[in-house]
């Protein structure tokens, strides 16, 4: 019997390909229940590593099918991420921007607070923060940011005059590591995870959001649980677009990637500067081993200039830092 061709060998590693490459182009229309879209959407990058996987299957079997179908994921994925390896900063800028959730359970606040404050920052927003902790916060970043302002578990420190400061409702549920560094006795309602202050600069008001959104949950029953981050992230929309000032800074921790669609409405009001002025990904979570860039810096009204992320300062997440421009 006449051995398989070219064109007929690898059945099962053509149609891998032609599946990867559907499941990259049509990412959107993947069903959310049990949170399935927003798990694929939150790690969509690292679906290319399929690609030389496929292929190196594929070439091991001489199927020229299968390298052919691989065209359409290729071609998916770049145009996608295509762009993320080019340098796309811009020099100059007129703010420097810092976001950092600095981890309940970081034991050196003071050592962060250091790290932080070499980073010069002009803005700087701080996120899970343990009552105890933002008073070390307050006092070790006290000389450099005259101006703060704390609302529940995130701060923002500023160089610039702030002003009307308040709590913004982004939370739904008793969820995340800081629920267990209080007890329900004393602290029966979850304390504020977000903030909108307005900053004073020489070009007029800034206003500005810090925001921790409600944690995600992977659980073998109940799939991808972004109950209260997708809850939180509707608020933020909300809030933002009835922002009445033009220039707008949201800094914080997202828990989830700008490609997630649960942030459709938030980014197409604001710019990621990362997407804008970056360079690769800026993966910013885990610490030890980044994956993901769950923490974001989206500016509307002002001109992104670059994007970059700060070493490891003890938290579970990374500082991102941005510079931007009138």
């Amino acid at each position: 019997m006449a051995k398989p061709g070219p064109w007929t060998r690898g059945p099962v590693l053509t149609v891998a390909a032609l599946l990867l490459g559907l499941l990259l182009a049509l990412h959107s229309e993947i069903t959310d229940r049990g949170g399935l879209g927003s798990l694929v959407e939150t790690f969509l990058p690292w679906f290319g590593l399929f690609v030389p996987l496929l292929l190196a299957g594929a070439l091991w079997r001489r199927s020229a099918a299968a390298v052919v179908a691989l065209l359409l994921p290729v071609s998916a994925w770049l145009a996608l991420f295509g762009g993320v390896f080019s340098d796309r900063s811009r020099p100059g800028g007129d703010l420097t921007l810092v976001s950092h959730n600095v981890g309940a359970e970081n034991a050196d606040p003071a050592g962060t607070a250091r790290d932080l404050t070499a980073a010069g920052a002009d803005l700087l927003a701080l996120q899970e923060m343990t009552p105890r902790a933002a008073d070390v916060y307050a006092r070790e970043l006290a000389t450099a940011y005259p101006y703060h302002s704390v609302q529940g578990t995130v701060g923002l420190w500023s160089k610039l005059p702030l002003s009307d400061s308040r709590a913004v409702d982004v939370l739904r549920g008793d969820v995340g590591p800081l629920a267990k560094t209080r007890r329900s006795e004393d602290r029966p309602m979850e304390p504020p995870r977000a903030l909108r202050a307005t900053v004073t600069t020489e070009r007029g008001p800034l206003a500005v959001y810090v925001v921790h959104l409600g944690s995600v949950r992977l659980m073998p029953r109940g799939g991808f649980w972004t109950d209260s981050r997708d809850a939180g992230a509707v608020a933020l929309t909300k809030a933002v677009a009835a922002e009445p000032n033009e220039r707008v800074v949201v800094l914080g921790d997202m828990n989830g990637t700008t490609d997630d669609r649960v942030f459709d409405g938030l980014t197409s009001r604001l710019r990621s500067v990362q997407e804008s002025a970056g360079r690769g990904f800026g993966f910013s979570w885990p610490a030890s081993f980044p994956v993901a860039r769950i923490d974001q810096i989206l500016v509307g009204g002002l001109a992104p200039k670059s994007s970059w992320v700060l070493p490891d300062t003890g938290s579970d997440h990374l500082p991102v830092a941005a510079r931007v421009g009138w």
